[in-house]
């Protein structure tokens, strides 16, 4: 399936796989989604949502969060930990929503591989079963993803000092 230009695939029977192609090099697009300063302009910024809350302690074993407030008051926040961190290339990190609607922690693998000097970004999770992968798949988490990376695109498409 395909989404403003997001792929989505289920490569196995627990994962859910998205990629996008970005015209940055891999260093610009891996620092946009691990400074909290970048990642704070696009991450699930879209809707009338903004992040309030985004920390980042960018190594293995290191701790992440981010939260969200809505148009209407609504709040939704995650946290995860880094199991490999190789800047510009890869990241590993666990998640778990706050008010989760599913049972059990997920992991994402997130690859960043150039194409010229544009970055191939593939972002990879695996959920505790198939039954919560295709749940998550049901959801407008898609969407979402889709938006944010077009808000990503605009940030990579600034001028820069």
């Amino acid at each position: 399936m395909r989404l403003q230009g997001l792929e989505v695939t289920t490569p196995g029977d627990r994962e859910i796989g998205m990629s996008r192609e970005f015209a940055a090099p891999p260093h610009l697009v891996f620092e946009a989604n691990t400074r909290p300063e970048l990642l704070s302009r696009w991450l699930g910024v879209f809707g009338g949502w903004k992040m309030v809350e985004c920390e980042v302690d960018l190594r293995v074993g290191g701790a992440y969060r981010y939260a969200w407030s809505g148009p209407n008051g609504e709040r939704m926040a995650m946290a995860g930990v880094f199991r490999e961190v190789e800047a510009p290339t890869r990241l590993v990190a666990t998640e778990k929503f706050d008010d989760s609607w599913y049972e059990g922690a997920a992991e994402t693998t997130t690859e960043f591989v150039a194409r010229g000097d544009r970055t191939l970004l593939t972002m990879t999770t695996r959920y505790a079963s198939k039954a919560i992968r295709d749940e998550v798949m049901k959801s407008p988490m898609s969407e979402g993803v889709g938006k944010s990376f077009d808000t990503l695109e605009a940030l990579l498409d600034e001028p820069r000092a």
